[in-house]
This record gives structure tokens, sequence and C-alpha cells, in this order.
């Protein structure tokens, strides 16, 4: 079942694609907030954004850097 801001995969796995930078200071913090306690309800949550607040509040993320070949490098990224 595919909806605007994403798509759901299966009942306990949420990926959304961008749209975070349209979004004014209140809306971003709501759908912060949304996506923070779907993840603590068991769910895992793919969030993929450029919006540095995004950055600062979800504690483990892949991170995906062009390299210089052309090429891509992902590193895992835990809060401790």
């Amino acid at each position: 079942e595919a909806w605007n801001a994403g798509e759901m995969l299966c009942d306990d796995l949420i990926i959304i694609d961008e749209g975070f930078g349209s979004l004014d200071e209140n809306s971003l913090e709501q759908a912060i907030d949304v996506l923070l306690r779907l993840s603590e309800s068991n769910r895992l949550v793919g969030i993929i954004s450029h919006v540095g607040e995004l950055k600062e509040r979800i504690g483990r993320q892949i991170v995906v850097t062009k390299t210089p070949d052309g090429g891509s490098h992902a590193r895992i990224v835990a809060d401790n």
C-alpha cells in the first residue's frame, strides 16, 4: 500500500523518503515525534532525508556518502 510520504512494506517496517524539508518548524517537530513513537513500538522506521534536525534527533542512522570515484560508502551511527 503506497502513500504520499512513503511506502508501507509490512506491518513492522516503514520507509519514508523525503518531504521533511518542506515542513514548517511545528509540523517537522510533530512528524519527528510520531516517527520516534513508532520506532519505540517495535517498528523499524527508515527515513531518507537531508534535514539536519532529523540527524540530531534520530539516534541510530545509516549514513551514506559519495566517494571520489563515484561510488558510495555506508556507515552505521548509533547513539551511546
